[in-house]
């Protein structure tokens, strides 16, 4: 079992910026891979980023790309989203999750997942 916690969301205007951390807790942080995903009420959960066991591979979603930075620290146990220039329509609660897969993109393919945390950007 792995335990993830996500933290820093919250309200932020249109321009600004966030980092969101995900800590994990239980099984080795290092042996999965991870990402983070969105979701807005009535709406599929969508993918955002993924980032290899290692840190060495990253994927992003065309809608952030340029914008938003997955990386993780394995000796901290901790993955981060930095996001930059947000827009409103990056408004939702965000997720992390952690998964075999050497990198993916769906939601399936994740077999841990946290509990969400809100960003908000208002315009």
């Amino acid at each position: 079992q792995v335990q993830l916690v996500e933290s820093g969301g919250g309200l932020v205007q249109a321009g600004g910026s966030l980092r969101l951390s995900c800590a994990a807790s239980g099984r080795t942080f290092s042996n999965y891979a991870m990402g983070w995903f969105r979701q807005t009420q009535g709406k599929e959960r969508e993918f955002v980023a993924a980032i290899t066991w290692s840190g060495g591979g990253t994927y992003y979603a065309d809608s952030i790309q340029g914008r938003f930075t997955i990386s993780r620290d394995n000796a901290k146990n901790t993955m981060y989203l930095q996001m930059n220039s947000l827009k409103p329509e990056d408004t939702a609660v965000y997720y992390c999750a952690a998964g075999w897969s050497a990198i993916a993109t769906g939601k399936n393919e994740y077999t841990y997942w946290g509990q969400g945390t809100q960003v908000t950007v208002s315009s």
